[in-house]
């Protein structure tokens, strides 16, 4: 199934898609026009906790001279990155390059701690698409992002749907790509990862208690662009879904 959440009628709800259109908890189906769209995640007691992945995928590693890593290049993000579909991310002014990453989002499901790779699956709740944008102007470290680069707020669009993680066979065989303005840029396979869901789950949890709730961003294969204000963004998975989001300038 896949679910969703939105703001209908200055309402927040939980909705799933049901026939081209958006079923709302109250029974009532409406166009995806008529909503604005949030993360399709449902809130937490706590702070959430994002994690993402640098240079996870051998091919974008390359694209940037750099050998894939011997172990996850991991960093944290706020909950305040995150917009939803059909929303606007800022791109500061005077910037030079700033760019999509299309990636597999992973929704953990249930309390994991100490988990083993071979029951990993078992621990995962959902998947939703990410497009982790970054601004290459400030960084200072590929291996360890700064704020600035990964951390702004709207930087992370997130959605549209959270798809049940009953309903994807196998999440280390799917399609990702990307268009601008109806171009495609960026095409790519979550088969060549670097390292697979079922390990970044187990490694998280060796030394971390990963909460229902709680993201794993996983990376993104070569293929990214520079993007300026106006340019209309698709980052696409194939079973869960394409997020569309355009940028915005930022005068300030």
């Amino acid at each position: 199934m896949r679910h969703a959440r939105v703001i209908h009628q200055g309402v927040t709800r939980d909705a799933t898609e049901r026939d081209g259109q958006l079923l709302l908890a109250d029974g009532r189906l409406v166009a995806f026009d008529a909503v604005t769209w949030l993360p399709p995640l449902a809130p937490v007691p706590r702070a959430r906790t994002i994690l993402a992945l640098g240079l996870n995928y051998a091919d974008h590693a390359r694209e940037l001279a750099f050998k894939p890593p011997a172990e996850p290049l991991a960093f944290l993000k706020g909950e305040g990155t995150l917009t939803g579909h059909r929303q606007f991310t800022r791109r500061p002014a005077g910037v030079q390059f700033m760019h999509y990453e299309c990636e597999l989002a992973v929704v953990i499901g249930k309390t994991a701690k100490g988990v083993r790779q071979a029951d990993a699956y078992d621990f995962i709740g959902g998947y939703t698409v990410a497009n982790d944008y970054a601004i290459r102007d400030y960084l200072e470290n590929w291996y360890r992002p700064n704020l600035r680069v990964k951390n702004r707020d709207t930087c992370t669009p997130l959605g549209p749907w959270r798809v049940d993680a009953s309903d994807v066979a196998d999440p280390m065989q799917l399609a990702l790509q990307t268009t601008v303005n109806g171009q495609l840029t960026q095409q790519g396979n979550t088969r060549d990862m670097v390292f697979s869901v079922p390990f970044l789950i187990e490694y998280f949890s060796s030394f971390m208690t990963l909460s229902p709730g709680d993201l794993i961003l996983t990376g993104t294969p070569d293929g990214v662009v520079d993007c300026r204000p106006g340019d209309v963004v698709v980052t696409e998975i194939e079973r869960i879904g394409a997020l569309v989001n355009t940028l915005q300038g930022d005068p300030s």
